[in-house]
C-alpha cells in the first residue's frame, strides 16, 4: 500500500485518537476513503477543558470544539457521521453494523459499512461504583460535553450551595478547583490513603494540605457506602466510616475503564490490564483492525510491560501513527508511554514522569530519592515561587525512573526536561550535563532540574549519601544546622543543635565514630555541614533528602 492506494479507512470515535488518526491517514494520503462514526454529537472536542468550563474559566463552550464534522470535511473531505453508533464487527466480511440514531425524533435505522482497514478509538468510560447503579437527579460524571451540559443545566436550575466530589484522580481535583471558583463548599471523598496516586504519598500531602487551605475538606482512605435519596435526588452520602456528608451535588470521578466491549465481541484480543492488545503500530491480533487511545495497553518506557495510560499526550500520539499505517502500510512506531502528566490544584502545580515508589516497591526495583527545594526562577528576581523537585534513580548506573515535581510556576518545564531525558535512557549524570536556557526571568544558571541531579549524583558516590525524608533517625548522631527561629517552628527533638556557620567552630563537639546526618530546612545547608564534617574523617555522614520541610509533611501521613 502506497499514497497512490484508495483503501476504505472506517474510524470508530473521534475526540484525541479517532481524530488525529483521520487528519494523519488523510495527509498521508489524498486518495483514501475516510469516515469517523461517532455515537455522540460532538466528534472533536477538548474533553480536558470541560471543568474549566463548569468554572467559568473557559467562558465560551464552543472553546471546547476542537473540529466540527463542517471542518473536517471542508478541509480534509473526511466525512464524519455523529449519532452513528458502531454495534459489532464483522471481520470475515471487513463491514460494521452502525445505529444511526436521528436527533430530532430520536428515531433509528441500521445500515451495514464495509472497511479495508478499522481503526478503533472508542476510548474509555467512567467507573460507576456500587453506590451509583442507579445515579440519582443531582449525580453526574464529566466525561462528555453531554455530561458537562447536564450538569451546567442543573447547577443554572437549582439552589446548589454544597458540592461532593467523589475520587481525587485528576478530574476530581479539577472540578473541586472549579466548583470553589463558583462559591461553592467542597467536600472530596478519595477511597485510597493519598490523593493523585501517580505522586508518592509526601508530594500528594502537599496537595491536600493546599487544598485543605482553601476550605476544601479532603477525606482520603474513605469510601461512599450509599447515597441518601430524596425525591430522587441526592442529599447526602453515607461513608463505610460511617461520616454522613450533607451534599446538593455530586460529581463521581472514580476513574475509567477502557471500553473494549466491541473489540472482545469481534475476537480481538484483550490484554491482561483490560485494554486491547497492539504492537508498536497499534494494529490489534487482526492486521486489518487497529486500536488506539485509552482503550489500549501500551507499553511502559522504564518496565517494558503493558499496561493502561488515559492520556491525551498518548492517544494523540497513537493516532498518528494508526492513521498512517491505515493510509499507506508504513508508519513510525509507537515507542514506550511514562504517563508524564500535570495537574494544576488551585496556586499548586503537581506533576509526574515514569514510576514512583509504589510501582518501583510492588516491581521489586530497587532505586534510590533525591529531593531539592529550589525557586522558579533566580530568587533576586521578582516572582520566583518554590518548587519541591524528586527524582527516582537505579543505584548501579543512576539511571532515571521516575520524577515527580510540585510548588508553582516552572514546575512544567523541569517534569518535561526529565521526561525528555528519560525518553532517551537518561542517567542523572546526563541530566547534569544538560545545557539549560537561563536568564533571571525563567530560570536559575543551576536549575532545580541540575540540582536535583547533583544531589543524586553526590548520593551515589556518598558524598553524602541521602536519607529519605522518613528515615527512622533514631541511633543516629543528628545534627541540625537550622537556625534557631526555624528550630522552633519545626522541633526536632534528640538533636544536636548547630547552626551551619557555627560548623567549622564547632565541629569537635560531634563524635566522629557515630553515624551521622546532617539536618536543615531543605537539604542544602545539610549538603555543606556534612561535606565538611566528612572532610573532617567522619566515616559514615548523611544528609536528609528534602530537609525538614518535606520530613514535617512525611510525618503528618
Amino acid at each position: 500500500m502506497d499514497s497512490n492506494s484508495k483503501p476504505r479507512i472506517v474510524i470508530v470515535g473521534g475526540v484525541a485518537g479517532g481524530a488525529s488518526a483521520a487528519t494523519r491517514a488523510r495527509r498521508v494520503n489524498a486518495n483514501a476513503e475516510i469516515t469517523i462514526l461517532e455515537k455522540g454529537p460532538a466528534v472533536s472536542f477538548a474533553n480536558c477543558g470541560l471543568p474549566y468550563h463548569v468554572g467559568g474559566e473557559i467562558a465560551d463552550r464552543a472553546k471546547l470544539l476542537v473540529a466540527t464534522p463542517e471542518l473536517f470535511w471542508n478541509r480534509f473531505r473526511i466525512a464524519v457521521k455523529t449519532h452513528h453508533e458502531v454495534l459489532a464487527i464483522d471481520r470475515s466480511t471487513q463491514t460494521v453494523r452502525v445505529a444511526c440514531r436521528n436527533p430530532s425524533d430520536g428515531s433509528t435505522t441500521e445500515l451495514v459499512i464495509p472497511y479495508d482497514r478499522l481503526i478503533l478509538a472508542t476510548g474509555a468510560e467512567p467507573v460507576r461504583p456500587p453506590f451509583a447503579r442507579e445515579m440519582p437527579k443531582n449525580a453526574f460524571h464529566l466525561w462528555t460535553l453531554s455530561d458537562m451540559d447536564h450538569l451546567m443545566a442543573y447547577i443554572a436550575t437549582h439552589p446548589v450551595q454544597r458540592a461532593l466530589v467523589i475520587g481525587a484522580g485528576f478530574v476530581g481535583v479539577e472540578v473541586v478547583e472549579q466548583f470553589h471558583r463558583r462559591g461553592l463548599h467542597v467536600d472530596l471523598v478519595e477511597r485510597n490513603p493519598q490523593i493523585l496516586t501517580r505522586l508518592d504519598p509526601i508530594f500528594a500531602k502537599i496537595v491536600s494540605q493546599h487544598m485543605e487551605s482553601k476550605g476544601v475538606r479532603v477525606l482520603t482512605a474513605e469510601s461512599v457506602a450509599s447515597l441518601e435519596l430524596h425525591d430522587g435526588q441526592a442529599v447526602a452520602a453515607v461513608l463505610e466510616s460511617g461520616k454522613r456528608l450533607e451534599t446538593d451535588l455530586v460529581v463521581i470521578g472514580a476513574g475509567v475503564r477502557p471500553r473494549t466491549a466491541l473489540a472482545s465481541a469481534a475476537g480481538i484480543t484483550i490484554g491482561p490490564m483490560g485494554g486491547v492488545t497492539v504492537n508498536d503500530c497499534m494494529q490489534t491480533s487482526d492486521p486489518a483492525i487497529y486500536a488506539v487511545g485509552d482503550a489500549v495497553e501500551y507499553t511502559h518506557a522504564v518496565t517494558g510491560k503493558k499496561g493502561l495510560n488515559p492520556l491525551a499526550g498518548p492517544a494523540n500520539r497513537s493516532g498518528r501513527i494508526a492513521g498512517e499505517h491505515a493510509a499507506r502500510g508504513s508508519s513510525q512506531t509507537m515507542g514506550g508511554v511514562l504517563g508524564t502528566s500535570i495537574v494544576r490544584v488551585f496556586e499548586v502545580t503537581a506533576a509526574s514522569t515514569g514510576l514512583n515508589e509504589q510501582q518501583l516497591t510492588r516491581s521489586a526495583t530497587p532505586f534510590r530519592t533525591a529531593i531539592v527545594q529550589a525557586a522558579s526562577h533566580a530568587s533576586y528576581f521578582p516572582g520566583a515561587e518554590s518548587m519541591q523537585l524528586k527524582l527516582l534513580y537505579t543505584p548501579d548506573n543512576g539511571r532515571i525512573l521516575g520524577a515527580q515535581a510540585v510548588g508553582g510556576e516552572g514546575v512544567d518545564k523541569r517534569i518535561d526536561v526529565i521526561a525528555t531525558a528519560m525518553a532517551f535512557r537518561g542517567t542523572i549524570y546526563d541530566l547534569a550535563k544538560l545545557d539549560l536556557a537561563y536568564a533571571p526571568p525563567y530560570g536559575s544558571a543551576k536549575d532545580p532540574v541540575h540540582m536535583v541531579a547533583f544531589t543524586a549524583i553526590n548520593d551515589l558516590s556518598e558524598t553524602p549519601k541521602l536519607l529519605t525524608p522518613d528515615s527512622d533517625l533514631s541511633g543516629l548522631q543528628v545534627v541540625d544546622v537550622r537556625t534557631e527561629r526555624e528550630r522552633h517552628q519545626l522541633p526536632l527533638e534528640g538533636a544536636i543543635a548547630i547552626e551551619v556557620d557555627a560548623l567549622a567552630e564547632r565541629w569537635q563537639e560531634l563524635d566522629p565514630a557515630k553515624p551521622t546526618v546532617v539536618v536543615c530546612h531543605s537539604g542544602k545547608r545539610a549538603h555543606i555541614g556534612a561535606c565538611w564534617l566528612a572532610s573532617k574523617g567522619f566515616r559514615d555522614v548523611a544528609n536528609l533528602t528534602g530537609g525538614m520541610s518535606i520530613r514535617a509533611v512525611s510525618r503528618s501521613l
